[in-house]
């Protein structure tokens, strides 16, 4: 049987681990590749208001997928293509549609690592509350909305794009809740 590490081991790798992650994404970030959303808007629902811009209006936000794990986290459907923040009682408390990327992230248990307040995305628009929790095909997946407001315009053919784009105002509810550690849970 392999001798276990001590604790202090443990912290030396995951720390080690953490600065080079950091590195690789400032390097990413120098040479201009940055995850942006890139789909057109997400459709209107039944509670949606007539104009184009509106985003629905919930008095109580959607349920949580059943499958989404528990406790305090960060639930990301691809399928509905919607973002939960659910509190530690398992309550959502603010639910809203997203415009996902080209590069979706496997279904599974990721957490929030590095954040940027602003930035350029790929796409030319000033985004800000950018929040990385994976990576796929060597493609960082992040939620993060634009600085004005706006939607994401239609990708390019062929681009790879990881940003996963929300309005305004619940960009700045997700920048709030999802500080780095916080548990993101992808569900089909």
């Amino acid at each position: 049987m392999p001798a276990r590490l001590p604790s202090w081991a443990w912290v030396t790798g995951l720390t080690t681990g953490a600065i080079a992650a950091v590195v690789v994404l400032a390097v990413q970030a120098d040479q201009g590749t940055k995850p942006v959303a890139a789909t057109p808007r997400p459709s209107a629902s039944a509670t949606a208001d007539a104009k184009p811009s509106a985003r629905p209006r919930e008095e109580k936000p959607a349920a949580v997928p059943a499958d989404s794990g528990t406790g305090r986290r960060i639930v990301y459907s691809l399928g509905a293509k919607r973002v939960w923040l659910v509190d530690a009682s398992d309550a959502p408390l603010r639910s809203f549609a997203v415009w996902p990327g080209t590069v979706a992230p496997d279904p599974g248990t990721y957490t929030i690592g590095q954040r940027t307040e602003a930035t350029t995305g790929s796409d030319g628009v000033a985004v800000e509350h950018i929040m990385y929790f994976a990576q796929k095909s060597g493609v960082f997946v992040a939620f993060s909305n634009a600085v004005d407001g706006s939607s994401p315009p239609p990708a390019e053919p062929g681009a790879q794009t990881g940003g996963i784009r929300v309005a305004k105002p619940d960009g700045k509810a997700l920048w709030t809740f999802g500080a780095a550690g916080t548990t993101v849970r992808v569900v089909g």
